[in-house]
This record gives structure tokens, C-alpha cells and sequence, in this order.
């Protein structure tokens, strides 16, 4: 097995505490570490072309994957564009609105959207930005989410703070994707969980079982216009 093979078993959780961007580039580091250290066994001694041939196709595949971080690098690093259109939006018509417009990719892989949201919760913020934030947070976690199960959305006013909401979402989630834990589904919720930071809102991710679950503490009274 080659060492660009080595590096492809691997599976790195990420690390408590750290920020999304760090653990981007952490995870920058191990793919790009595998084609290093493959190129540099292969010019260590002569090899039969099947093994070259190989090679290139491992290297490829850890090429893939780079340019999948450094996409998520870039979404996080870019500036959001400065909103004009803040007003108060009723979290449960957003969870709704986002919940309708995934309905056919949710029935094409035979997953049921729930949602239960308190009517009385209401954001400050832009409708476009929030709607795109919720869009792409339900998104990553739909694809996923095992075929045939349910994906429950929540959210209701916590207890004593009248001025945060807290939204939970849970899944079960199906076999693991191509890139795991690095794929285009799982940096899509890395770089959610950026954007709900950089909103003023706290984020947590822990098992449950069999289960997934996201839980966020979102700030009523704050601006969430980008």
C-alpha cells in the first residue's frame, strides 16, 4: 500500500475547541502531507509502471479532496456582502420556507423533513442571508441523513432568556460519503457552524445513539444581517 493510500484510511474527528477555520486547515494538512510523502517514495527508487499508474490515481484522489478544503478555507475567509434589507423575520416561517424548498431533494432520498418552531421567535436580520444560512445548514445535514429516516428541526425559547432561541436539529445519519469526514456535505456544516458564530449565535454537534444532533443558542435581539 502506498502512502497516498495510508493517508486516505485516515479519519480525523474534529477537535473540540478548535475554530472552524483551524480545523480546516489542520485538515489541509494531512492530505497534503500524504502527496508529499508519496512523491517522494516513488522518486526513492525505480517501480513497475502498474505501480506508478496507481500512484497517480491516489494522488489524484488526495488532490480532490485539497480542493475541496481550500474551497471551504475560501467561503469562510470571504467577507459577506453588507445586508440592506434587515427586518424582523419569525424564525418558524424561515424553518418553513427552507423546509418546502428541500422537499423534492428530501422525498428523492426518502428522508421526512419535521419541523416544530415556537411562532413568538423573531431574528433581526436580513430575510436573503438567514434564509441562505438555514438553507445550506439543512442542505448538508439532509445529504447526510440515512435514507427512509426523519430529520427533525426545533426551536422554542429557552427557559429564563427571553432573548435566545434554541434550535436543534437532529439525524440519523447514513453511510459515510466520499471524503468522509472531509466531504462537501461535512465542511457544509463546518462552515454553518462559522457563519452562526460569526452572527453571535453558540454552537454545539454531539451523538446521541443513533443520532446526530446540532444544537444552536441564537441571540433575539442582535443584528443577523450577513
Amino acid at each position: 500500500m502506498s502512502g497516498a493510500a495510508q493517508i486516505l484510511r485516515k479519519k480525523n474527528p474534529p477537535a473540540k475547541g478548535r475554530t472552524p477555520l483551524a480545523h480546516l486547515l489542520h485538515a489541509l494538512n494531512q492530505p497534503l502531507t500524504g502527496l508529499q510523502c508519496s512523491l517522494e517514495v516513488e522518486l526513492a527508487a525505480p517501480r513497475a509502471p502498474d505501480h506508478y499508474v496507481r500512484t497517480i490515481h491516489e494522488s489524484l484522489t488526495l488532490i480532490a479532496r485539497m480542493r475541496l478544503l481550500v474551497e471551504a478555507v475560501r467561503e469562510l475567509t470571504d467577507e459577506p456582502p453588507a445586508a440592506d434589507d434587515v427586518t424582523p423575520l419569525a424564525l418558524h416561517t424561515l424553518l418553513r420556507a427552507v423546509a418546502e424548498d428541500l422537499h423534492p431533494v428530501a422525498e428523492a432520498r426518502q428522508v421526512a423533513i419535521e419541523v416544530r418552531s415556537d411562532d413568538s421567535l423573531v431574528l433581526q436580520g436580513s430575510r436573503r442571508a438567514l434564509w441562505q444560512q438555514i438553507f445550506r445548514f439543512l442542505e448538508s445535514v439532509l445529504a447526510l441523513t440515512e435514507s427512509g429516516s426523519v430529520l427533525r428541526v426545533a426551536a422554542e425559547a429557552v427557559q429564563g432568556e427571553g432573548e435566545t432561541a434554541r434550535m436543534s436539529v437532529t439525524w440519523k445519519p447514513g453511510p459515510a460519503p466520499e471524503f468522509s469526514p472531509f466531504s462537501k456535505s461535512e465542511l457544509g456544516l463546518v462552515i454553518t457552524q462559522a457563519g452562526w458564530e460569526r452572527r453571535g449565535a453558540e454552537w454545539s454537534r454531539t451523538r446521541d445513539g443513533d443520532f446526530e444532533v446540532c444544537l444552536i443558542r441564537i441571540p433575539l435581539g442582535i443584528s443577523m444581517s450577513s
